[in-house]
C-alpha cells in the first residue's frame, strides 16, 4: 500500500482570488505555515481568497481558529475583503458551521467547480514550543471571537496554554 502524501497546502498567491488547496489533514503541525501566508498575503494588500477543502481530509481547531483568524482580519479591511470556502464537503461542513465559521466566510459545501491549480507549496518553519503555544492559543481566541459560545468548548484548551505561556 502507498505511504498517503505529506499534508500540504498548496498556493496560488499571484491569482485573484488568491487560491488556498487543501491536500490531506490540516491540523495544527502545518496551520502556522497558512497563518504566515495569511498575513503576508494582508501586508501586500490581497483581499480575497479561496480555500479549496476538496483534498482535505481532516481538519483540527486550530486550522480552523487559523481559518477564522483571517476572516477576521479581512472583514475589518475598508472595504471588507473576502474568504471562501470551496468543496468543504459534508464533515468539514459540519465542523465549519458548530463552531461559527459560516459567518464570516462564504461557503461552498461541496459542487462547485474551483479552478485551484496551484503551484506553490508552503513550507511550515520550525517553531519553538513558545511559539507554538501562541499559535495555537491564538487560534482559539480566534474562535471564540467567531461565537462566544466557542469559549466552553475550548476553556481547557485555553487554560492549560495560558497557564503554559505564563510560566515562561
Amino acid at each position: 500500500m502507498p505511504e498517503p502524501a505529506k499534508p500540504a497546502f498548496l498556493v496560488d498567491a499571484y491569482s485573484d482570488p488568491v487560491l488556498v488547496r487543501v491536500d490531506g489533514r490540516a491540523a495544527f503541525g502545518n496551520s502556522g505555515a497558512l497563518r504566515d501566508f495569511f498575513q503576508e498575503m494582508g501586508r501586500q494588500g490581497r483581499t480575497r481568497f479561496v480555500v479549496d477543502f476538496q483534498h482535505c481530509t481532516s481538519m483540527d481547531s486550530t486550522f480552523l481558529g487559523v481559518l477564522a483568524g483571517a476572516a477576521l482580519e479581512l472583514r475589518r479591511m475598508d472595504p471588507p475583503g473576502v474568504l471562501t470556502l470551496a468543496r468543504v464537503g459534508e464533515r468539514n461542513l459540519e465542523l465549519i458551521c458548530n463552531l461559527g465559521l459560516h459567518r464570516l466566510a462564504v461557503v461552498d459545501p461541496g459542487t462547485a467547480p474551483s479552478a485551484c491549480d496551484c503551484p506553490q507549496p508552503l513550507t511550515e518553519r520550525a517553531r519553538s514550543e513558545l511559539e507554538s503555544a501562541r499559535l495555537v492559543l491564538e487560534a482559539h481566541e480566534n474562535l471564540i471571537a467567531v461565537d462566544a459560545g466557542n469559549q466552553t468548548k475550548f476553556q481547557d484548551v485555553l487554560a492549560f496554554l495560558r497557564n503554559r505561556l505564563e510560566a515562561h
